[in-house]
Order: C-alpha cells, then sequence, then structure tokens
C-alpha cells in the first residue's frame, strides 16, 4: 500500500510539469480576478472572488481533461476523448452560475453585462488551462476595454429620456 501512494503522488501532474500548471492556475486567477475587479468597483453582483473561482476552476477543468488523456486506459480503443464535451461542460456550468445573477425587475434587466463577464471569465481559464495564456490575456484586456471605455458612451436608463406618451 504505502508503494502505491508513493508512486501515485510522486508525480501528480504527470502530463505537465509542476512549473506549468503553477503558471496556469495563477495566469487563470489574475486574469479572471482583472475582470472580476471591475466589476467589484462599480458594485455588480459578482466582483473579483466570483471571477477569480470561475476562472480557476475552469483551468483545473481543462487540466483534468489533459491529465485523463494521459491515463494508461486512455489507449483502449473503447475510451473515445471529445475536448468539446469539456467545453460544453464548463460553458453550462459557468452559465448557470451567470444566470443567478440576472434580474429582471419592473421591465429593467440588471447583472446581464456581470453575467456575460462571468462566462468570459470561464472562458479566459479554460484557455490558460489549456496553455493558451497569451489568448486569455488578449480577451481580458479586451474585456476590460469593453467594459470601461463603453461604460463612458452608455447612459444610465435613468439618463434616459421617457418615450413620448401616446
Amino acid at each position: 500500500m504505502p508503494e502505491v501512494l508513493a508512486t501515485e503522488l510522486s508525480n501528480p501532474f504527470a502530463p505537465l510539469p509542476f512549473s506549468v500548471v503553477v503558471l496556469r492556475l495563477l495566469a487563470a486567477m489574475a486574469l479572471g480576478g482583472a475582470i472580476g475587479w471591475e466589476r467589484h468597483l462599480h458594485s455588480k453582483p459578482a466582483g473579483m472572488r466570483t471571477h477569480m473561482m470561475i476562472s480557476l476552476a475552469a483551468c483545473v477543468f481543462t487540466l483534468v481533461a489533459f491529465g485523463m488523456i494521459e491515463v494508461p486506459w486512455a489507449g483502449d480503443e473503447s475510451v473515445k476523448f471529445d475536448p468539446l464535451r469539456l467545453v460544453v461542460a464548463v460553458t453550462s456550468g459557468v452559465a448557470f452560475l451567470a444566470a443567478g445573477t440576472i434580474i429582471n425587475a419592473r421591465g429593467h434587466i440588471h447583472g446581464l453585462t456581470t453575467g456575460a463577464g462571468m462566462w468570459l471569465a470561464g472562458a479566459v481559464g479554460m484557455a490558460a488551462g489549456a496553455g493558451q495564456i497569451p489568448l486569455a490575456a488578449l480577451a481580458t484586456g479586451m474585456a476590460l476595454v469593453v467594459l470601461w471605455l463603453l461604460r463612458r458612451f452608455e447612459k444610465s436608463p435613468d439618463e434616459l429620456e421617457p418615450p413620448p406618451e401616446a
């Protein structure tokens, strides 16, 4: 039993070196946190911690999927790996969380942009987990441009003129 335990724990990140795993996890957390930081600054329903956790979880799921490709039984003809299933599973899970931030009250929808940010945090985490850190960073940068710059051009519902009465 001790030999099995020693073997199992000797290389816990078999498909990737430990330093690569740490880099990908840290990148996912930092980039997801950047999106969440913007949401936090504007007192939105989900902030830094939520976005970081979503991005980190998506990264872990991606790393686990890479690890599953390397297991001994992966060469078995009856076992099929489809990376799109991972994308669908993570996307569905994040969409479920994001939907919880969207509120429709008195004809006004609140939390939609935060939900979209959460969804993007999941995509950023998956990209980081897949080793596409430059893509994850570019997407995060573009998201921050959208969230910061375009805010200047939008008017809040309170600033809009009411429609003329018929």
